[in-house]
């Protein structure tokens, strides 16, 4: 998506060991309209899922998995990294490791909004390990539910997440895919 693309590159930074800052228009600050153009091309690449909802991580999931849930027509459910008191007690829960924290997350999600036999969409900003990914994975397989694709905006295919994922079976769409960051230059994938 060259859209997105452009952005990168004009705004992008490569902070070493595999961390791109994308801070000001995708997960700190959100250019709503990019969001939006995302959203629909995510809804273009999926309409053929028949997606019931759709899933993602706290918190810089939740911009590109509500665009396409807008342009779906559908929920957004996110998997919290802490429990609220509203929560019940009795939930769907994993771990992953975060690359930007450099730590274990937890992700946690109702059982009342992730409804057995329910078909799944997996939206997320960043497919580079897979770790969170194969975590939302978990979350979709506790609950019985049926995962049907998987999007992220940037792929950073030198980390290898998307072999982790391909034994899924499931289409797997990124928007823009990296190739390389190497010594502060990004190569992208065409």
């Amino acid at each position: 998506m060259q859209l997105l693309k452009d952005r990168i590159l004009a705004e992008g930074k490569y902070l070493d060991n595999g961390i791109l800052r994308v801070d000001s228009f995708i997960n700190h600050q959100v250019d709503a309209e990019l969001m939006d153009a995302c959203g629909a091309e995510f809804a273009r690449q999926f309409a053929n899922t028949h997606a019931d909802r759709i899933l993602t991580a706290e918190i810089s999931g939740i911009a590109p998995a509500l665009m396409a849930a807008k342009h779906l027509s559908l929920p957004v459910v996110y998997a919290r990294k802490h429990k609220p008191i509203t929560m019940p007690d009795q939930v769907y829960f994993t771990v992953a490791p975060s690359h930007t924290k450099g730590n274990m997350v937890d992700l946690i999600v109702s059982p009342s909004y992730l409804p057995r036999g329910e078909k799944v969409l997996i939206i997320d900003d960043f497919l580079a390990s897979g770790s969170t990914i194969l975590g939302l994975v978990r979350l979709v397989q506790a609950a019985g539910a049926e995962l049907v694709g998987i999007g992220t905006l940037i792929e950073k295919h030198f980390e290898g997440g998307r072999r982790s994922l391909e034994s899924l079976g499931v289409p797997i769409v990124s928007l823009v895919c990296i190739d390389s960051m190497e010594e502060g230059k990004i190569i992208f994938r065409d």
